[in-house]
């Protein structure tokens, strides 16, 4: 089937391109371009063509970390996979990385052998993350502290093992005994390694990016802040060109000025991730988190115990939204859920950007930023 959307306002490649057009074929995109050119080109004859009217037009959103949604948890199964993955789909997360949170060595090497088995069955679903068990305790967050621990060399053989290649990012606390080789044993296996939960140092943080770290965990969450002595992860990563910052654009995490401040201190290496829990797509009411009791309330999660935020209820058109109040250029804003993190995880030819060759996914929106309609590879969703 090929396809043909046209008279869109095309979002991509730090751009905002009017009377655009984008040819679909074979699942990949096959060209782009103005006006009404494609009319004369015999390739598009008989295609199924849609007029966008208008709309926006841009790559399919990618999701680094994310936990679920529609009340159920990534942790959860197949069957919970599913409908979690389902209520991002309609938000515009086309392809998605699985996050898992704090569990035993065991449950949580029998959870990446069944995200393994969605991940080759399933390219929407593009491997595991595992945050945590390998975390420092005073920055546990959402995590049950009794099952944190130092990454013993065991644990990580043991995860890499059941997850056959498919494990894409891991979060650790570098400042952790055996930190910085359990760094560089996820790195030779092609695990994205993401510094977060985390008591570093400015200088223990730059240690693990020279280590191989490429990502920074849920920005100014979980970490130290920025002191004007004690400058911390925070300012270690938006120095360092080799990494990649994620941000959760929900206006509860972080402030709108905070968001602002990111990304101008980090410019093309913000991803906005949804760290989303069980109640996105569902709302208010009491959850469990990695056994934890969550109640929330006026959209935001909060564990019952301490009161810590657990998680998000954000989706990615949300998070799009609320960067662009906060006065991130649409194209900016539509990098941070598409390209930046496609490239975070060496994609960048294939997912998140509409240029020819790339996977022929899109979403459409309307002037006020919500999706009217999602493609993947080519076919409309």
């Amino acid at each position: 089937m090929t396809t043909i959307l046209h008279g869109g306002r095309l979002v991509d490649g730090g751009l905002v391109t009017d009377d655009a057009w984008a040819g679909f074929a074979d699942g990949l995109v096959a060209a782009t371009g103005t006006g009404d050119a494609w009319r004369a080109d015999a390739a598009y004859a008989g295609a199924d063509a849609v007029d966008l009217a208008g709309a926006y037009l841009t790559p399919g959103f990618i999701d680094l970390h994310g936990h679920g949604g529609g009340g159920v948890a990534f942790d959860d199964g197949p069957d919970a996979i599913a409908t979690a993955r389902a209520v991002h789909l309609a938000h515009g997360t086309t392809r998605a990385v699985l996050s898992l949170v704090t569990a035993s060595i065991d449950d949580l090497a029998r959870r990446v052998g069944v995200i393994a088995d969605l991940t080759e069955a399933d390219p929407t679903i593009l491997g595991s993350h595992l945050e945590g068990p390998f975390l420092d305790a005073g920055h546990k967050g959402a995590h049950t502290e009794s099952l944190l621990r130092a990454p013993e060399p065991e644990a990580v053989e043991r995860l890499l093992t059941a997850g056959r290649g498919t494990i894409r990012q891991v979060t650790l606390a570098p400042e952790l005994p055996g930190g910085l080789d359990a760094l560089g044993r996820f790195v030779d296996a092609g695990v994205a390694v993401a510094v977060g939960h985390t008591a570093a140092t400015h200088a223990q943080s730059q240690a693990a990016f020279d280590a191989g770290a490429t990502l920074l965990t849920h920005a100014f969450n979980a970490m130290p802040g920025i002191h004007h002595r004690a400058p911390g992860p925070i300012v270690a990563a938006m120095r360092d060109e080799r990494v990649t910052l994620e941000l959760i654009a929900d206006g509860i995490h972080v402030h709108p000025d905070v968001i602002a401040l990111a990304f101008a201190g980090a410019p093309g290496r913000i991803a906005l991730i949804t760290d989303a829990m069980a109640a996105a797509g569902v709302g208010d009411g009491r959850y469990v988190l990695g056994g934890l009791a969550v109640t929330v309330a006026d959209g935001t999660a909060r564990l019952d115990s301490d009161g810590a935020i657990a998680g998000s209820t954000l989706t990615q058109d949300a998070a799009l939204r609320t960067a662009v109040a906060a006065c991130i250029a649409l194209p900016d804003a539509v990098a941070a859920l598409s390209s930046v993190p496609a490239r975070a995880l060496g994609l960048g030819d294939r997912y998140g950007s509409l240029r020819p060759g790339a996977a022929a996914d899109a979403v459409v929106f309307d002037a006020g930023l919500t999706v009217i309609d999602v493609w993947i590879d080519g076919s409309r969703i």
